[in-house]
């Protein structure tokens, strides 16, 4: 087979094989490649020596049986037998659920997480969207700090893992989306820069020196990162991606390295028959991020909202540090703005920034589910000292509240693992760094980070502790028993909801009406022939429910988080304290 790598700056490269050691060539057509022949089956390692250095990795390495710093094994993506063909799924209509492979199951195995999946499908779950697999070292982790950008993480499974957990999604009818890192590698067995300008100090971001989209060498960056992304798609017959913190990618160039894969991924969907979503996290509130290219924008699929979920979080908990103090004044009215608006800073001041942020979305041309919404997600939750769920500090009424606001609102809703049944479990923030100064300097960073904010340093949870990661992992017995039992069949309630009733999956934010009472903590919505009704407060609301149709009263309960009678004559719905409902037109 031919091996080959991309080195510019070395004088000589060699191939190193169990057979030993053989001097690759000069491509005359490709400027800093080199390439060699030599027999090589599924399984067999290899290296690369430049100018005489140590055995490196393949940068484009597909498996790394012995971490990012061992050699590298060949592949042969051909030797995976898949069950069948698969349509895909495209966004619109979907249901997300966001789901770490290292703590979905103690195992923390793609294996294990498969033989999970029917409780989703039960669920009523559309879209598996996997955090990052590629390797780390040791053994847990987020996955954001990952390198080989190419390759699975073994712990997990490595390739043949992943496959056989897509495959197993795909027959029980579950589209999955794969979060990839474009924004920084880790720092840890990251070879990278030994081989060529993969990096740039032209831009520095909280990572340090930038991935180089747009400095001399930037060409062969960006197809190295393209690459990898249709890689991805292609060999492990991946759905979508999730694209990490768009916002921190540095790029001045005219064509932007995200229109370019946005272009290269709808080639890719056209060629293999089925849609490729990209959602991006991103905190610009721009809609040009996933308005389409012929528009003028990036073209990407659909992006995180988080403007939705800080309004939302703000109302349900009452924290107004940091980010949340711009939604924390009016939380009420910040919720019906991003329902109706999609964006809560859409040119508006941000104290946070110091500055104003975003940009007015165009609702009568940007459909609803190109914007994700969420109550929780990994970074929301593990972000926080403790990790924290929403469920460690809320009553049950609230949880539900804050599940009919995401489930029943007009973007593609998000479940963060574990959410639908109340999970107890926090979600904490964990590494498994083998070189010991990395390890420390990460553990006393995050103490002293949140010191900052009046936290004991003895308070904040060792990331290297392995107990950390064990605490993280979901309480399978949980969801059996209650109060979890009743919070499942709730969310499964709501998402068998949204899939009937076609007014919750409508695209036109235009149409999506609002009232809200701030003092009284309750907000109410009207998507088409559907209301939804959400009570904040400890005390029982009284909610006008006119939402400017030709009538106010009457209508069918469809569902309710406790008992609940429709509205009289008057229009005046009565709703117990921290409760929810959603209503039908009679």
């Amino acid at each position: 087979m031919q091996f080959e790598v991309w080195a510019p700056q070395a004088a000589s490269v060699l191939l190193a094989t169990a057979d030993g050691r053989r001097p690759m060539e000069r491509d005359p057509l490709r400027a800093g490649w080199w390439t060699a022949e030599a027999e090589a089956v599924d399984g067999d390692r290899y290296g690369f020596v430049l100018d005489d250095g140590p055995v490196l990795p393949d940068p484009r390495s597909r498996r790394q049986p012995d971490g990012p710093d061992g050699e590298s094994a060949v592949v042969d993506q051909e030797a995976y037998d898949w069950r069948g063909e698969w349509a895909g799924r495209g966004l619109p209509g979907a249901v997300l659920y966001e789901l770490h492979i290292g703590t979905f199951t103690e195992a923390g195995t793609f294996d294990a997480a498969a033989e999970r999946l029917g409780h989703l499908v039960d669920l009523g779950i559309t879209h598996v969207s996997l955090m990052p697999v590629c390797p780390f070292p040791g053994t847990h982790g987020w996955g954001y700090e990952g390198v080989s950008l190419w390759a699975v993480h073994e712990p997990y499974g490595g390739p043949e893992g992943l496959k056989r957990f897509v495959d197993a999604a795909h027959g029980l009818g579950l589209a999955v989306v794969l979060d990839v890192v474009h924004n920084h590698l880790g720092p840890s067995g990251n070879h990278l820069p030994a081989f060529g300008p993969y990096f740039t100090d032209t831009h520095h971001t909280p990572w340090g020196s930038a991935v180089n989209l747009d400095a001399p060498g930037s060409d062969e960056v960006r197809a190295y990162l393209l690459g990898s992304a249709l890689a991805w798609l292609r060999d492990y017959r991946l759905d979508g991606l999730r694209l990490d913190a768009v916002h921190a990618l540095a790029d001045g160039r005219a064509l932007t390295f995200l229109e370019e894969l946005s272009a290269a991924v709808d080639a890719l969907a056209a060629e293999v028959g089925r849609p490729l979503p990209l959602i991006a996290e991103s905190d610009l509130c721009d809609p040009r991020t996933t308005t389409p290219r012929p528009e003028g924008g990036l073209g990407l699929h659909a992006q995180w909202n988080d403007d939705f979920h800080h309004a939302l979080h703000t109302a349900l908990t009452g924290e107004s540090q940091g980010y949340y103090a711009d939604f924390a004044a009016a939380p009420l009215a910040a919720i019906a703005k991003t329902v109706s608006a999609a964006f809560f800073h859409n040119g508006t001041y941000s104290t946070f920034r110091g500055r104003t942020h975003g940009r007015p979305v165009d609702i009568t041309r940007a459909p609803a589910h190109r914007f994700v919404g969420y109550s929780q997600t990994h970074d929301q939750i593990g972000n926080r000292a403790l990790g924290d769920r929403l469920a460690s500090s809320l009553s049950p009424g609230l949880q539900a509240c804050a599940a009919a606001l995401v489930l029943t609102g007009p973007f593609t809703p998000m479940l963060f693992m574990g959410e639908e049944w109340g999970a107890r479990t926090p979600w904490q923030f964990f590494t498994d760094h083998t070189d010991p100064a990395l390890a420390r300097a990460v553990r006393e960073g995050r103490r002293r980070e949140f010191a900052e904010h009046g936290w004991a340093a003895e308070d904040i949870p060792d990331p290297q502790d392995p107990g950390t990661r064990a605490r993280s992992c979901l309480d399978w017995s949980e969801p059996e028993r209650e109060p979890h039992a009743r919070m499942r069949a709730w969310y499964r309630e709501l998402i068998a909801l949204r899939h009937a009733m076609p007014d919750l999956s409508d695209p036109d934010l235009a149409a999506v009406r609002t009232a809200y009472d701030e003092e009284a903590r309750w907000i109410a919505y009207r998507r088409g022939d559907l209301r939804v009704a959400v009570n904040l407060s400890d005390a029982p609301a009284a909610i006008p429910l006119g939402l400017g149709r030709h009538r106010s009263g009457g209508g069918r309960v469809l569902a309710a988080w406790t008992p609940v009678e429709a509205p009289g004559a008057d229009g005046v719905l009565r709703l117990p304290p921290e409760s929810c409902v959603v209503l039908a037109d009679e």
